[in-house]
């Protein structure tokens, strides 16, 4: 059985792929007086068991160990920090962003911390947004609300213009707080800075509560997320047992990847059925989602189902359309199951009653929980340090439980999913009780 923790792309790594840039060789004397520093030679074994690390003779590969340098490349004092945020918000935006300003101004005294508004936008002169210097003073208190003080937005800008505006503001780095898609116009950022010979940092920190981005443990904010998904849960389960043979039906976020559907699932045991991406179940006929939940209906009287977004696509005709962010808009599986399952239960004889309940955006606009403020001080504290050593073009990541540093370029390669042959779907399938469903056929 494999495991989704720590997932990563299905092609083989080498120790030239994990390599991070640099801007140049770290000459000053790193400020930072408590706590140990990393040397750069540290690394954090890509694999751990039997079966990844291989004794073949081919040589092992490690990734870079995040943490603060003993020798900087930039000069604390006449250093500027810059912060976006891109995409959608989730919880503990502004927890990354107050770690971000006190560990830069707390412990290395740089010039300035710079808060760029709107996302890349906020880069681009056209748009006038004002830049945002951010202080101790301004974000002490941020961390007590949802979203991103400094807003965000979606959609690929001229990055000949960003990288335009890094430089006449004088920007020693920027950390930028986003998806896949966020690291794809990071890495494009990053390609012109160097083909102009500058000087200018970009470090990554990885933001999604889809939790689909590889290298990466979990994401911040997922969590938090999946939490606040477990409340409609038991309203759902609520529902179900209020009413013979109730029904009810719960749609969850995740485009590509179920990760807020499995996870809330599991931690609220009252989930009969979870439909996600990633399996290509069929809906009618024998084994199929509307007979297995007939059967639960006839022999327990009630159900709960758990659907994320971008579950049943493949049942679904494509609107063709896209959103700013290139993700193509999805069709409305949960209306055609809710249809579906209606359909089905009257020529069968069950007077079923049916709540459907779509929290949608409520799970990522609430504060992050105590394990997710946490886990964003870690991560917003790492950037800087990456930031500040010289390190560029990387994101900050969690492989073995260890921070490290990844290139862009294999965070980009394509998103994490659920791998429904791991432990982890299985342990999915364990805790609702639900079979495996017929597969689809085209």
């Amino acid at each position: 059985m494999r495991n989704n923790k720590d997932a990563a792309p299905d092609l083989p790594l080498t120790a030239e792929a994990t390599a991070v840039p640099t801007l140049g060789q770290p000459a000053c004397d790193s400020p930072k007086r408590v706590g140990a520093f990393v040397p750069d030679d540290a690394g954090v074994l890509v694999g751990i068991t039997r079966g990844s690390v291989t004794c073949d003779g081919a040589r092992p590969v490690f990734f870079e160990e995040a943490g603060p340098r003993q020798k900087i490349f930039f000069s604390p004092h006449k250093t500027k920090v810059a912060i976006v945020t891109c995409g959608g918000i989730c919880p503990g935006i502004n927890d990354v962003i107050r770690a971000i300003v006190m560990e830069a101004h707390h412990q290395y005294g740089v010039a300035a911390t710079l808060g760029i508004r709107y996302g890349l936008r906020g880069f681009i002169p056209a748009c006038r947004h004002d830049v945002l210097e951010l202080s101790p003073a301004n974000v002490a208190e941020i961390h007590e609300f949802g979203g991103t003080i400094l807003g965000s937005s979606r959609g690929p800008q001229a990055v000949d213009e960003i990288v335009d505006a890094m430089d006449r503001l004088g920007i020693g780095f920027c950390i930028c707080i986003g998806g896949v898609g966020t690291m794809r116009a990071a890495s494009a950022i990053q390609a012109e800075i160097a083909s102009r010979g500058l000087a200018i940092g970009i470090v990554c920190i990885p933001k999604t509560v889809d939790n689909d981005i590889h290298f990466v443990s979990r994401t911040f904010g997922f969590l938090t997320a999946a939490e606040q998904a477990t409340e409609a849960i038991a309203c759902a389960h609520v529902e179900a047992l209020g009413a013979p043979y109730g029904v009810g039906l719960v749609k969850l976020m995740g485009r590509q990847a179920g990760f807020i559907a499995a996870e809330a699932s599991m931690g609220l045991k009252h989930v009969n059925m979870v439909l996600v991406p990633e399996e290509p179940f069929a809906l009618d006929g024998e084994g199929g989602v509307l007979d297995v939940l007939e059967r639960r209906l006839r022999t327990r009287g009630h159900a709960v189902i758990v659907a994320a977004e971008g579950a049943g696509q493949h049942l679904v005709t494509e609107t063709g359309r896209f959103d700013p962010s290139g993700n193509p808009v999805l069709g409305d599986f949960c209306g055609i199951l809710a249809t579906a399952i209606k359909g089905r239960c009257k020529a069968g004889g069950l007077p079923i009653t049916l709540k459907v309940i779509d929290p949608s955006y409520i799970v990522r606009a609430v504060v992050a929980n105590t394990a997710d403020a946490v886990y964003c001080g870690f991560l917003g504290r790492l950037a800087v340090h990456a930031g500040m050593a010289g390190k560029t073009g990387l994101m900050i990541g969690s492989v073995n439980d260890r921070y490290v540093h990844v290139p862009l370029p294999l965070v980009t390669r394509e998103r994490k999913h659920i791998d429904i042959g791991s432990d982890y779907w299985q342990a999915v399938l364990d805790s609702t009780g639900q079979p495996r469903f017929t597969p689809y056929v085209a």
